[in-house]
């Protein structure tokens, strides 16, 4: 039962609602791991690296909330619990304890490059069924772009 009735198709609605739970786990989880390395990265960069990891986080949280929004206004409800951002993430775990700097930056390379490229399939999936939904993946992941491309320039 729906509590808003979506102006899509249903066809086009099963592929937008699950690009949309896809990309809420990958930017919930995003913004997890961010914050694990954020907490717990030393080395003599650390303060750099510390305040781009909080503008990750920052971008990821914003994000995430405009997808679960855009799920509600299409009537299909997010789920962002623990349990399914855990089973459902394409992002590899950082180790636990501290992490090195240079450890940290290529942590943050190989997250941001794996939720691109998710993106970028989501972007190609949505674009006939839903062109809102597909302009909402492009920006996401231009932003996403640009972190990535700061993370990587750390480690020229």
């Amino acid at each position: 039962m729906y509590v808003v009735k979506s102006p899509l198709p249903e066809d086009d609605l099963k592929t937008v609602s699950e690009a949309l739970q896809g990309a809420l786990v990958d930017l919930v989880d995003l913004s997890l791991v961010a914050k694990q390395i954020h907490w717990n990265v030393v080395g003599p960069r650390f303060r750099s690296i510390h305040l781009q990891l909080d503008e990750v986080v920052a971008s990821a949280r914003l994000h995430s909330d405009e997808v679960a929004e855009r799920a509600s206004a299409l009537g299909v409800p997010s789920d962002g619990r623990a349990p399914t951002v855990a089973s459902g993430t394409g992002i590899t775990v950082p180790p636990a304890g501290w992490i090195k700097d240079t450890d940290a930056v290529s942590g943050m390379v190989a997250a941001l490059g794996s939720v691109i490229g998710r993106m970028r399939e989501r972007v190609k999936a949505t674009g006939d069924a839903d062109p809102v939904s597909e302009d909402l993946f492009i920006q996401i992941t231009g932003d996403l772009e640009k972190h990535h491309w700061m993370f990587q320039a750390e480690s020229a």
